[in-house]
This record gives structure tokens, sequence and C-alpha cells, in this order.
């Protein structure tokens, strides 16, 4: 216990004097063999662009204990506030990459 205590690190966590807030509706998240990249999306009606707002790059161990992370927050919101509803479908993911289609003649093949 003793040894943890010592290996603490006092952390001072500083904001800038004005931080912006960016909002995304959706993320892409893609990976390589070292990290994980995030790409925060913004989708507006009736608006058939999809905009990357921020990209966040992380290790694949900081992007596990992000998950770990957001899901207790959220056990701890829905705890609060009552269970998050889930969309029906199409769900975002639908309606963005539904459209997308491989081959038809690869498709008649299987």
């Amino acid at each position: 216990m003793a040894e943890q205590a010592a290996n603490k690190r006092n952390i001072r966590l500083e904001f800038p004097r004005d931080p912006s807030a960016v909002y995304a509706n959706t993320v892409m998240i893609t990976h390589t063999a070292n990290e994980v990249i995030f790409d925060f999306i913004q989708l507006m009606p009736n608006d058939n662009r999809a905009r990357v707002q921020k990209r966040v790059v992380m290790t694949p161990m900081h992007s596990k204990l992000f998950l770990k992370a957001l899901d207790e927050n959220l056990t701890k919101f829905e705890a609060k506030h009552g269970e998050i509803g889930m969309p029906s479908r199409p769900t975002l993911a639908d309606q963005l990459f539904g459209g997308l289609r491989g081959n038809p003649a690869a498709e008649d093949d299987e």
C-alpha cells in the first residue's frame, strides 16, 4: 500500500481560457496495430455532408480504458436518470453506410 501511495502523482488539470465544445452525433472508429482512431462527425438534417469535427488517436490500451470509463459513467447516468433509449432501425450507421453496396455481380454468386 505504501508503494502505491508513493507512486501517485498530483496532476493539475488545466483548461484553456475559453474551452470550446464541438458537437458530434456520430463517430467513425478505425485502427492500426498500434492505435485506435476516433473521427467525431457532425451530420445535420437536410445536409448530405458528414463533417469530421475532431480526430482523437489513442493507444489500444487507452482506448480500452476509455471504453471502461464510458461504460461506468453511462451506468451511473442510467441509475440516476433512467435507461437510455436506443433508436429502432434504421440506425444512424444504417443511414450513413446502408447505401454502400459491394459489387452486385459478386453478391449474386453467393
